[in-house]
């Protein structure tokens, strides 16, 4: 048996950040002891299929603070916990055209733009029912964990330091309770919220909570349902025109996939139907983004073909069989082929054959193939055949 093929994708994210990794704009952000101590260095992607897959690459696994991150899920349980029509009492969905940090209160209604600035999460974070502040926020970490797929904890030195800092979402919170849209003491949102946007995460963690909710809130590894599609849905809609802030539509329009960022340079990204994407770098820019984060994303959208915008008729498995035919493995494949189902194909043809071993893929079914498909099979084919196995191309329609 020879040993497994690594992935084209893992030394593809290799490449991506060591281009990008010359960008040293920006700066880590002050005001925060400890976001301000962080490492301008640090650099990690990591990307999660609906199929299962993970790949990583540079500093994946260093911890850091979800901080704004965290307002997605948090919104995502206000919504199961009252509804949709009566959380939009509270909060709208529109974008703000402002700076995470502005005070975006709807004339007339008093009501935050949306849930993603800080007034609509500080007003979203006091509709998380719980008997008390730090039960509310234990809801907060739970449903990050369950998404996460492990136990997530809270950064004490984060959630200190947030607390140090925090005179300007007091003041919010306090004119919020004015205007009758704070349901909880404002002190106690201010200090949960403050705990919230502590929990601690990688990349690895982030980019699988991104997979379930791209993959419409079912755990791609478990099958289990952890978040209600129509929840799902919403909270991606509000992500994709609000989630980077008063950068939201020329992300949309270069990038194309939604997203939320955090001041501890994390940005988490969600294609609908094919993956979850994060990459953490400190130095932020005038938006309060990642610079080489934005940089990373423009890469694998423009590279891998993932602006949402770049749509495919149909969502059926890349895979319509596999035989064992003689002394061949035959693959039939289908449909239209984009980056996740090129994925899944070179998931099964990396799982490791026999030396010499004959391999057989047939596109007679495939309909259509991107340039991100098409580079990738031909990267795994050419790999499979520098391996010394046989693989042979049915291909009646020239798509590769």
């Amino acid at each position: 048996m020879s040993p497994l093929m690594q992935s084209p994708i893992c030394q593809y994210l290799d490449r991506v950040l060591r281009e990008c990794a010359h960008l040293d704009g920006g700066a880590v952000p002050t005001g925060n002891d400890v976001l301000a101590s962080a490492d301008p260095e640090v650099f990690g992607v990591a990307l999660a299929t609906v199929g299962g897959s993970l790949y990583t690459a540079g500093d994946a696994g260093t911890e850091f603070s979800i901080q704004s991150i965290s307002k997605a899920l948090t919104y995502a349980l206000a919504l199961d916990d009252h509804g949709l029509d009566t959380v939009l009492d509270v909060v709208d969905v529109e974008p703000s055209g402002d700076s995470f940090n502005e005070i975006s209160l709807e004339p007339g209604t008093g009501r935050p733009r949306n849930a993603l600035i800080n007034a609509g999460a500080l007003a979203v974070h006091s509709m998380v029912r719980a008997e008390s502040a730090i039960d509310r926020v234990e809801r907060i970490r739970a449903v990050h964990s369950a998404l996460a797929g492990r136990e997530l904890e809270i950064d004490e030195k984060v959630r200190r330091a947030e607390l140090a800092s925090d005179d300007r979402n007091t003041g919010i919170a306090h004119l919020l309770r004015a205007v009758d849209k704070l349901g909880a003491d404002p002190l106690d949102v201010v200090e949960g919220y403050a705990g919230q946007c502590a929990i601690s995460a990688n990349c690895r963690d982030l980019a699988t909570i991104a997979a379930v909710l791209a993959n419409g809130g079912i755990d791609p590894a478990t099958g289990d349902r952890l978040l209600d599609a129509r929840i799902t849905r919403h909270v991606l809609a509000t992500m994709a025109t609000c989630g980077m802030y008063d950068g939201s539509g020329n992300w949309m329009s270069s990038v194309g996939i939604p997203a939320k960022s955090g001041v501890a340079g994390a940005i988490i990204g969600v294609l609908p139907g094919q993956v979850g994407i994060a990459v953490i770098s400190p130095r932020l820019n005038d938006h309060g983004n990642s610079v080489r984060g934005v940089a990373v994303f423009e890469r694998l959208s423009r590279d891998l073909e993932l602006h949402m915008m770049h749509t495919s008729a149909t969502g059926q498995s890349a895979v319509r069989s596999i035989e064992q035919r003689d002394d061949a493995t035959v693959f039939e494949l289908q449909g239209d082929l984009r980056f996740a189902g090129a994925e899944s194909i070179l998931a099964e043809l990396t799982a490791g054959f026999t030396d010499g071993h004959r391999i057989e893929l047939s596109f007679e079914h495939v309909r259509a193939v991107d340039d991100a498909a098409r580079a990738l099979l031909a990267e795994v084919i050419d790999r499979l055949d520098a391996d010394g196995h046989r693989v042979s191309v049915s291909d009646p329609k020239h798509l590769m």
